[in-house]
This record gives C-alpha cells, sequence and structure tokens, in this order.
C-alpha cells in the first residue's frame, strides 16, 4: 500500500533487487533517491503507534534493533485501520524507537507536544505543491472558491526540505 500510495502521488518508486537490505522501497523525490523502511501503524484507540525499530524473538529473548542514517533516509508507515500512509524523514526519527500520532484530540485537551497523524499522511509530505482552495467573498456577499492568498501562502513542505 504504501508502493501504491506514493505512486498515485507521483513519487517514482524502486525496490532493492536483494534481501537482506535494510530499506524496503526507494523513492525518488525530486531526482533525490530517498531509502524508505516500512512498518506498520498500529490504531490503540485515537492513538496510532509507528515504531522506529526491530524487534524480534531470539532463545536469549528480545532483541531490539535501531536503524541508522547509513541504512535508511526516512520511514513510510501504513495504517490499515484508516487505509492511510505516513512519510518520517529519519533526522526526526534519529534516536526514537516509537511515534505516537494522534488522530483525534486528547481527553484532556493536550496540545502541546502532540503528533497529529494528518501531518505525516503521504498528501501532506509527498504531495503535489500547490494552493488548497479557499472560500474567498464576492463584492455581493456570496462565498466562491478562491485561490489562496498571498499566492503560495498553503505551501506544503517539499520532500528535499523535510530530509534536510
Amino acid at each position: 500500500m504504501i508502493a501504491a500510495e506514493a505512486v498515485k502521488l507521483g513519487v517514482d518508486v524502486y525496490r532493492p533487487v536483494n534481501d537482506g537490505t535494510r530499506c524496503d522501497l526507494i523513492f525518488d523525490l525530486s531526482g533525490r533517491l530517498t531509502r524508505i523502511q516500512c512498518k506498520w501503524a498500529a490504531r490503540y484507540g485515537d492513538v496510532l503507534i509507528v515504531r522506529f525499530c526491530r524487534n524480534r524473538r531470539t532463545r536469549n529473548g528480545l532483541l531490539r534493533r535501531v536503524y541508522t542514517s547509513e541504512e535508511i533516509d526516512a520511514f513510510a508507515a501504513y495504517s490499515m485501520d484508516l487505509d492511510r500512509c505516513y512519510f518520517f524523514p529519519f533526522a526526526m526519527c534519529d534516536g526514537r524507537t516509537v511515534m505516537q500520532l494522534r488522530i483525534a484530540p486528547s481527553r484532556n485537551n493536550q496540545a502541546k507536544g502532540i503528533h497529529w497523524a494528518e501531518q505525516y499522511e503521504f498528501g501532506a509530505t509527498l504531495g503535489s505543491r500547490g494552493a488548497i482552495a479557499q472560500l474567498g467573498e464576492r463584492l455581493s456577499g456570496t462565498q466562491k472558491v478562491a485561490g489562496s492568498s498571498p499566492a503560495g501562502s498553503t505551501e506544503r513542505r517539499s520532500p528535499e526540505r523535510l530530509l534536510s
């Protein structure tokens, strides 16, 4: 689903030929090849949990392995419950093993430190730039669809800026 959603947004997607590499996909983001590690986004109530590490059981117990910037450039996650994909540049995940994304306001109305899921959706992070139609006023007082004012005020962050 991650590859399919990226292709829908016009991103060229490649897959490593050999197994055993730490990246699952490669995105061509405006001419920059970006190594992507794919993850699941598990839903727990109003929160999505994305794990930025690999856990597996061994006979000696749980083995946790974190990713490095030498192995990957970004994470992408898919939520089956919401049927949505999310993008996280490695720099924002470095040192983290998990991220919690809110899909609804918290019960205590906490606002600081919240990572809203919609901010990381593919459409918000990898989508094409462009003004979002906004309602503007006609002289007669009725509403019509108009562009952003000033032009470009709704510019989305480009993939290059996310990765730098």
